[in-house]
């Protein structure tokens, strides 16, 4: 039936068009298709003998209802609701899909190995994974506008001295940090000497020496009571920097200069 519509409905179509200069858009075609339908089953078919028009009243008290209005072609597709996370759950994997289609329903199809998620109302492919095994995901980082985020292991102040302590900077949050890794207990009691000691020496001078103190990896107040009492004529080491290249003047061999003392006496 198609290579027939083919031949004898669309080549002529598209022939007379291309010779008019004319395009051939859809109200066309279907106004065409119409008038080709009209002429072909009113006529006797070649391999039925028979006209489609009177055969069709015949048979249709033979035919039964469609099961469903909508065609389905391939594979049937199954319905997913996409969750918060931007998932679907298919065969006990996940599938990730657009933001945009959280708390919507979208179509699974499965061919050849591939998991295709189409968007019902329109028709449209919006997601392609390969099949995962049971409890993989697939997560594609297109679907969330970038990346997923790194983890962010900051410290969280709760308490009004950790939130002052925290305000310092970067260098009072590597502080604690590293007080947390060495499992210092005291921790909680001796922000507080800490601050002090920011009120009495002043906070850029207690910034540089929580600074030293992680560069020698030292976490507890008693070590930065030591580094502000050293005051500022502590070392501050540096990493080794480029070589130093200079051009030296140079000196006569002493061989030679010996050489030509002698054959001038």
């Amino acid at each position: 039936m198609c290579g027939y519509a083919q031949r004898d409905l669309a080549v002529p179509l598209l022939t007379q068009a291309a010779i008019d200069g004319r395009a051939v858009d859809l109200r066309a075609a279907n106004v065409a298709a119409r008038t080709w339908c009209a002429e072909v089953n009113a006529t006797v078919h070649s391999e039925t003998c028979a006209v489609p028009d009177e055969r069709l009243l015949v048979e249709r008290e033979l035919l039964r209802p469609l099961p469903s209005l909508r065609l389905q072609v391939g594979a049937p597709s199954v319905i997913r609701k996409v969750d918060r996370l931007s998932c679907i759950r298919y065969g006990s994997a996940r599938y990730s899909v657009p933001t945009r289609l959280i708390g919507t329903s979208v179509a699974v199809v499965v061919d050849h190995g591939a998991l295709c998620i189409v968007e019902p109302a329109t028709g449209v492919i919006v997601a392609e994974h390969e099949l995962g095994a049971p409890g993989s995901a697939s997560i594609l980082d297109d679907h969330y506008d970038g990346p997923r985020p790194a983890p962010n292991r900051g410290p969280r102040p709760k308490s009004t001295v950790e939130q002052q302590f925290c305000a310092l900077g970067e260098d009072a949050h590597a502080f604690l940090v590293g007080a947390a890794a060495i499992d210092n207990t005291r921790l909680g009691s001796e922000l507080e000497v800490l601050l002090g000691l920011g009120a009495a020496h002043g906070t850029d001078t207690l910034i540089a020496a929580l600074r030293r103190a992680v560069a020698f990896r030292r976490f507890r107040a008693a070590d930065v009571r030591s580094i502000l009492a050293a005051g500022a004529g502590t070392p501050q080491p540096r990493s080794a920097g480029d070589a130093l290249i200079l051009d030296l003047p140079g000196r006569p061999d002493p061989i030679s200069e010996r050489l030509h003392g002698h054959t001038g006496r």
